[in-house]
């Protein structure tokens, strides 16, 4: 899931979206959105796969011990090499598990990405809902607000598929 080549402007957020094997998709704007909805703060590249549920439950089994298909799934980078553009990790996006999550939230899939990308996002800057007191359900609330989302992924029901 690693970009190959990173282009663009130094300092701010590039976000590059393939699919499971790095391959360019169509994506309805998701990474010129996810760019402008992104934290001031945020710089450097995400790379953001959609993937087949069948994938990220591999993913969520090998990486999270979870034997399940799950929404999003984030993996941060944990060393740079001196120098270079600041990567701060992979996002990988199940699309099956998104469209249902679409449907049963009553918007379309296109935002349903959106929501699930703004979430892993926050989780590649070192936000954890499980252990940061609402720090960021509030700045994924917040921002998501700003940029026309629904609700945040940490407003939901509790019925949602758990994530990373």
């Amino acid at each position: 899931m690693r970009a190959r080549r990173v282009r663009g402007r130094a300092g701010r957020l590039q976000v590059i979206v393939t699919d499971a094997r790095g391959r360019p998709v169509a994506s309805g704007g998701l990474g010129p959105w996810l760019t402008r909805a992104a934290p001031a703060s945020a710089r450097g590249v995400v790379s953001v796969a959609l993937v087949s549920d069948a994938v990220i439950r591999r993913l969520n089994r090998v990486h999270r011990g979870q034997d399940k298909a799950t929404d999003v799934l984030s993996f941060p980078v944990s060393s740079q090499a001196p120098g270079s553009r600041p990567f701060l990790g992979d996002l990988a996006i199940a699309t099956g598990v998104a469209r249902r999550q679409a449907r049963d939230y009553g918007h379309s899939f296109a935002t349903e990405l959106r929501v699930l990308a703004l979430h892993g996002l926050l989780h590649l800057l070192g936000y954890d809902h499980e252990t940061d007191h609402g720090r960021m359900a509030h700045a994924e609330a917040r921002l998501g607000r700003r940029a026309g989302l629904p609700a945040a992924l940490t407003a939901r029901a509790p019925h949602r598929p758990t994530h990373s």
